[in-house]
């Protein structure tokens, strides 16, 4: 069962709305991206084979069901808050689907996940970031084949561009416009913009490591002119379908390995996360940042800044040590 594809009417016995149980479910489906679907469905699976081993129910829950839940998830100290938050919110979301008051609204359900909070900690474990020197160091290790071209330019513009892995595999032939200056792209959809309004950025021409040349080289050796800009490629050579958000953490790590890092610091957000660490160490005003990383609050993108600021101006400096 998907939560967001149930329809609150389904089991109506108004005959009259019958026909219009699919659409309706349909549009449903769509409120939701779906890898938080999957996430879901993953979720609300072990929260019922968990009921089941220990001879409790599952839908309806009781609000100390789901507190001794989360409880036994914290204690196996293999999962993350941000996890265990999630599993909440998949519990809330079959319960209330199902016409359920949801168990997860009770305090002593917010207690627990409050002190599992406190306990296990909040902190995330953020990928590396790639700077320009790595990426440098990366694309010198690129092989000259048609797989080096495509992953030349896959590099350059998800660093030049800040793009998360999806909107970077989500690109079309026809979401790039060539300018004297550089590239013009429209991003349509993201995780900041769910329904599609669509965003436009601008790269701009580089020299040696340009990521608009870097662009043109593989569109012209991948003879691409309509469709899915970065694709798989096989052994043989030969252009499949449009990669996925996790061939790019694939292709990242895999040249952050090449030039001598160590890849397990590595994924595909690292080009995102290094785009705005560079930006901030070569002294780029914040709100220019946010122009091209598309980060709508400036405190989520100050996360990422802390590391470049660091000995910025720094009182230890200072102190006549």
């Amino acid at each position: 069962m998907s939560p967001a594809a149930v329809v609150t009417y389904r089991s109506t016995k108004d005959a009259a709305l019958t026909p219009f149980i699919e659409p309706v479910a349909r549009y449903a489906q769509a409120s939701r991206a779906e890898s938080t679907l999957r996430g879901y469905r993953t979720d609300w699976r072990q929260f019922e084979e968990w009921c089941e081993a220990n001879g409790l129910v599952s839908l309806p829950a009781t609000a100390a069901t789901v507190a001794a839940y989360i409880s036994t998830k914290a204690d196996q100290r293999d999962l993350k808050v941000g996890t265990i938050q999630r599993h909440v919110a998949a519990i809330r979301a079959f319960h209330g689907v199902d016409g359920y008051e949801s168990p997860t609204a009770s305090m002593e359900v917010k207690l627990t996940l409050a002190g599992i909070r406190r306990t296990l900690g909040v902190a995330q474990d953020g990928k590396a970031p790639v700077l320009t020197t790595d990426v440098a160091s990366m694309i010198s290790r690129i092989p000259d084949k048609l797989l080096g071209v495509r992953d030349r330019a896959l590099l350059l513009v998800g660093f030049a561009g800040a793009f998360r892995r999806s909107e970077l595999v989500a690109l079309n032939f026809e979401d790039v416009e060539f300018r004297e200056d550089g590239l013009k792209v429209t991003i349509r959809r993201s995780k900041t913009d769910q329904e599609g309004a669509g965003q436009v950025i601008g790269i701009a021409c580089g020299t040696a490591l340009c990521p608009v040349r870097a662009l043109r080289d593989w569109l012209s050796a991948g003879n691409i002119t309509a469709g899915p800009i970065f694709r798989n490629i096989d052994r043989h050579g030969r252009i499949l379908s449009r990669m996925t958000a996790q061939s790019v953490a694939l292709v990242v790590k895999r040249y952050a390995e090449d030039a001598g890092l160590d890849p397990a610091n590595y994924a595909g957000h690292s080009l995102r996360s290094g785009f705005c660490t560079q930006a901030a160490i070569n002294g780029v005003p914040e709100h220019a940042i946010m122009k091209q990383t598309r980060h709508k609050s400036s405190q989520t993108l100050r996360k990422y800044l802390r590391d470049a600021n660091l000995f910025r101006a720094n009182a230890s400096a200072r102190v006549g040590l």
